[in-house]
C-alpha cells in the first residue's frame, strides 16, 4: 500500500477562525477575488445552524527553512504553517461574517457581507434596505461573535425592536433567545480537514485538487504564487491587486494604469513579472524557485528564496511602472489596434509588454526602434493566432531564442527575424484567405483587417470620416459611430434561400460604415439596388481608394455571393499585408494590382509560369472522364511548385479560347474545388497544400477555374501508380526529370 500524503485534522469553527487570525493558516485577500454571490454565504450558514455537512477542507502544510524567518509578515504574530487548497471560498465567507471584515470582489472592490437572521423562523437572507427595516430579522449576525458582544444585551436589543411593530409572549421570547444562543455557538460547529504534506510539490497538490473536486474554480500556477507571494511578500500581492483594481477606473488629474486595451488581474500581472524576472513562460517550475528549491538537491533554503523574490520584485517594479505601461500602449497604437475590442488574445498583449519591458530596461533599445518592433511584433502574433492555442509553450520557445541576445541590436534584430520566419509570401495568399473564411466575430484575422484600415488611414465605407476616429473608444453614444453593414444584407441573401448565420454573417460579407447608412440607406436591399446612391457621393480617385481599402472586388454588387466572399478574402488579405509592410518600413503597392486579370494571363498566351487546360477530368474526344487528364493537371501543378511557381488556368483551349468549367460536368463549383483538392490530397500530398490556390473566374462568358502556385519550400512528387513522378517547368512546358538529374535538380533548387 502506497503511503499517504495527507493527514485528517479535526477542527472548530472558533479554532479555524483564530488560526486565520494569527497568521498560521494564510487566507490572502487575493489567492483568488471573492466570488460566491452573498446568497451562498447565506446558504452556508443556514446548512452550518441546521446541523448540515459543509464540506472538507484542503490544506497544504508550508515548507520553511526556519520558521522564524519570513518576509512581509510584521502584522502577523506567527508565519502561515497551512496554505489553503479547497475551501478558501467558504473559509473567506465564515471569517468575514464572523469577524465583520469586507471582501475583495472580482472588480476588485471591497464588500461587506452582511446576513440577516429571523429566529421565528429560522430564516437567513441576505440584508437589504427591506430587511433592515423589519423588525423580526436580526440585521447582522456578525454582531454576534464581536470580541466585545454581550449576547443577552443583543437578544434584549433584539426584543425592543421587535415589540415596536408587534406583540411577543413569554413563549416567544424564549423560543427566540434559544434560537439566537443557538446561532451564537456555531462557533463550535465541526469541520474537517486533509493536510497534505509539505513535501508534495506544487503539481501533485493541483493533480488532488482536479481529482477530488470536480466543480468549483479550478487551481492554477498562479494562484500557487499568488498564495506564496502572500506568505513571503504581502507587500507585493498588495501592489498587484492595486494596480488591478485601478486599471479600471479612469482617474482625474492622477496617473493611473486605466488604458482602453486591458483591465489585468493580479495573476495576469504576476506572468509578466515572472517573465521578466526569470526569462519563463511556464509557472511548472517557478512555484518551486520562489520558495527556495533547488531543482537538482530538492532541498529548501531561505537564503535562496529570499534570492528568487529579489529578482521578481525588481521585475515587478518594472512591470507596475505607470512611464512604461503607457509607453508600452502606444506600441499597441501604433500597430492600428484602437480598445480591447479589437484584441483577441490578452496573452499576446502580455506578452509583448513583457518583450518590450526586456527590451527597455534590459537591452536599452532606444524607444522609438523599440516601438516599431513591438508593433510588428504584435500585429504578426495577432494575425497568426499565435498565443491562441498553446500561449506557455509558445511564450516559453520566443523567450528561449532571447537567451543568447547580448545587445539592443541583437534584440531587434531577433524579434524581427521572428516575424520573418512566422509569415512567409504563401501566409498572405493561402493561410489568411482561409482564416477570414469565418463568420467568428472575434476573429484575429477580422481585428487584423480593422487594425489595417486604421494603419493606411482609411476611411469607413462611403464615409468621409476615418476608421481610426470612428473606432475612437472614448466616443460614447447610445449606438456606436460605426457599424458592421452586411454588404450582401440577411433580408436580401434569405430572399435568396441563403439564412444560414455561418453564411450570412461571414467576415467577407461585412464593411464598417456609418451607422446612420446602415440603418437609413442600406437596409436590406440588393447591393446593385443601394450602391448607386452611395456611389454618388463620390468622385471616381474617392471610390477608387475606397474600394482598395475594403477589399471591394470590381462589379461586386452584380456577383454570385460565394464568388464574391471568396474574392473579397483574397483582397482583404492584400490589404492586411499592405499595412503589415508600412509597419516593417517596406514600400507598400496597392494590393488589387498584383492580381492580374485572367483576361490579361490568356491574352499573354501559355508561358514558363502560365498554362491552359480545356478539363479537370473529362477527355473531350470521349466525353467521359480520364485519368489521364487528371494527371495532366497534376503534372502541371507539381511543375510549378518544384520551379518557381505558376498559374494554370482550366476551362480554356490551348489557343486561348473559352471553353467554361461545364465541360468538367460538375455538380457545383464547390464540387469540383473539393475534387481536385482530393486529387492534391492524395497523389500530391496534403503537406503541400500551403502552396496551392484554387478559385474562380469569369472569362469571356464562361467561367474557369484559376490554380495559383507558389514555389514550393521541399521537392513535390506525383504519384502515378506505384511510381512517384518529379516534373519542373523548362519553358512553356513541363518537362520530367529522372535519375541524376532530377538528383542534380533538388540538390540545387531545395539544398543549396
Amino acid at each position: 500500500m502506497s503511503k499517504t500524503v495527507f493527514t485528517k485534522v479535526d477542527y472548530d469553527l472558533d479554532s479555524l477562525v483564530n488560526y486565520i487570525r494569527l497568521g498560521e493558516i494564510g487566507l490572502p485577500d487575493i489567492q483568488r477575488p471573492f466570488v460566491w454571490k452573498n446568497s451562498k454565504v447565506r446558504d452556508l450558514f443556514d446548512s452550518m445552524y441546521k446541523g448540515y455537512p459543509v464540506g472538507y477542507l484542503l490544506f497544504w502544510q508550508n515548507t520553511l527553512a526556519e520558521p522564524k524567518r519570513t518576509i512581509g509578515m510584521e502584522q502577523k504574530q506567527k508565519p502561515p504553517r497551512l496554505v489553503i487548497v479547497d475551501g478558501q471560498q467558504r473559509l473567506t465567507s465564515l471569517y468575514a461574517v464572523i469577524k465583520n471584515i469586507p471582501v475583495i470582489r472580482e472588480n476588485f472592490e471591497s464588500e461587506h457581507i452582511k446576513i440577516a437572521f429571523n429566529p421565528m423562523e429560522e430564516r437567513f437572507e441576505v440584508a437589504d434596505a427591506a430587511i433592515r427595516r423589519d423588525k423580526a430579522f436580526l440585521p447582522d449576525i456578525s454582531i454576534l461573535w464581536s470580541d466585545d458582544a454581550k449576547i443577552t444585551r443583543i437578544i434584549r436589543e433584539y426584543l425592543e425592536n421587535l415589540r415596536t411593530s408587534r406583540e411577543v409572549s413569554d413563549g416567544e421570547e424564549l423560543v427566540i433567545e434559544d434560537r439566537i444562543l443557538r446561532l451564537q455557538k456555531l462557533q463550535g460547529f465541526p469541520f474537517t480537514a486533509l493536510e497534505l504534506s509539505s513535501d508534495v510539490d506544487e503539481e501533485a497538490v493541483s493533480d488532488v485538487f482536479v481529482r477530488i473536486n470536480s466543480k468549483g474554480t479550478p487551481l492554477n500556477q498562479a494562484d500557487f504564487i499568488l498564495t506564496l507571494m502572500s506568505v513571503f511578500w504581502d507587500e507585493g500581492r498588495t501592489a498587484l491587486e492595486k494596480f488591478s483594481r485601478d486599471s479600471r477606473k479612469p482617474s482625474k488629474g492622477v496617473a493611473s494604469p486605466y488604458n482602453h486595451f486591458i483591465e489585468p488581474y493580479p495573476d495576469q500581472l504576476l506572468r509578466v513579472g515572472v517573465g521578466v524576472a526569470f526569462k519563463r513562460a511556464r509557472l511548472k517550475y517557478v512555484y518551486s524557485i520562489l520558495r527556495g528549491k533547488d531543482l537538482e538537491t530538492e532541498k529548501f533554503s531561505d537564503e535562496r528564496r529570499e534570492q528568487q523574490f529579489k529578482l521578481l520584485k525588481d521585475a515587478q517594479n518594472r512591470v507596475l511602472d505607470l512611464q512604461y505601461w503607457h509607453d508600452f500602449m502606444n506600441c499597441i497604437r501604433q500597430a492600428g489596434f484602437r480598445s480591447s475590442k479589437m484584441i483577441s488574445s490578452q496573452n499576446n498583449l502580455l506578452f509583448s509588454y513583457i518583450l518590450y519591458l526586456i527590451g527597455r530596461t534590459e537591452y536599452k533599445v532606444p524607444e522609438f526602434s523599440l516601438r516599431q518592433s513591438i508593433a510588428r511584433w504584435f500585429f504578426m502574433a495577432s494575425v497568426t493566432g499565435r498565443f491562441t492555442g498553446s500561449p506557455e509553450s509558445a511564450m516559453e520557445f520566443d523567450l528561449a531564442r532571447l537567451r543568447d541576445v547580448k545587445n539592443a541590436d541583437e534584440f531587434i534584430s531577433k524579434l524581427n527575424y521572428i516575424c520573418d520566419i512566422t509569415i512567409t509570401g504563401d501566409f498572405w495568399t493561402v493561410t489568411l484567405p482561409n482564416d477570414l473564411a469565418t463568420s467568428s466575430p472575434r476573429s484575429p484575422s477580422l481585428f487584423a483587417y480593422q487594425a489595417a484600415l486604421v494603419l493606411l488611414e482609411a476611411r469607413a465605407l462611403f464615409s468621409k470620416i476615418k476608421v481610426s476616429d470612428l473606432l475612437d473608444p472614448s466616443v460614447q453614444a447610445n449606438r456606436s459611430a460605426v457599424e458592421r453593414h452586411h454588404l450582401f444584407p440577411k433580408g436580401y441573401l434569405s430572399k435568396l434561400g441563403i439564412s444560414s448565420i455561418r453564411d450570412t454573417n461571414q467576415i467577407a460579407n461585412y464593411a464598417l460604415v456609418e451607422w446612420g447608412d446602415n440603418s437609413n440607406i442600406i437596409s436590406d436591399q440588393a447591393p446593385a439596388d443601394y450602391l448607386p446612391e452611395m456611389k454618388e457621393r463620390f468622385s471616381n480617385h474617392e471610390l477608387e481608394r475606397m474600394y482598395y481599402w475594403h477589399a471591394m472586388p470590381d462589379n461586386w454588387e452584380n456577383m454570385e455571393y460565394q464568388e464574391f466572399l471568396l474574392r473579397r478574402r483574397e483582397l482583404m488579405a492584400c490589404v492586411i499585408r499592405d499595412a503589415y509592410l508600412k509597419l516593417t518600413g517596406e514600400s507598400i503597392e496597392e494590393s488589387q494590382s498584383h492580381i492580374v486579370p485572367v483576361e490579361q494571363l490568356v491574352n499573354n498566351g501559355e508561358a514558363v509560369t502560365v498554362e491552359f487546360k480545356s478539363t479537370l477530368r473529362i477527355n473531350l474526344h470521349t466525353g467521359e472522364k480520364d485519368t489521364r487528364i487528371e494527371l495532366s493537371v497534376l503534372k502541371t501543378i507539381a511543375a510549378f511548385l518544384n520551379s518557381n511557381g505558376g498559374t494554370l488556368i482550366i476551362g480554356v483551349t490551348d489557343n486561348g479560347d473559352p471553353l467554361g468549367i461545364e465541360a468538367d460536368n460538375f455538380a457545383s463549383e464547390d464540387k469540383m474545388y473539393l475534387h481536385l483538392v482530393n486529387l492534391l490530397n492524395s497523389r500530391l500530398g496534403p503537406q503541400h497544400m500551403i502552396y496551392i490556390h484554387p478559385r474562380f473566374d469569369d472569362y469571356q462568358e464562361a467561367r474557369v477555374m484559376i490554380v495559383e502556385c507558389l514555389r514550393s519550400k521541399s521537392p513535390v512528387f506525383v504519384k502515378d501508380g506505384s511510381i512517384e513522378r518529379f516534373y519542373v517547368r523548362t519553358g512553356a512546358a513541363t518537362t520530367e526529370l529522372f535519375g541524376s538529374q532530377m538528383h542534380n535538380f533538388i540538390k540545387q533548387r531545395f539544398e543549396s
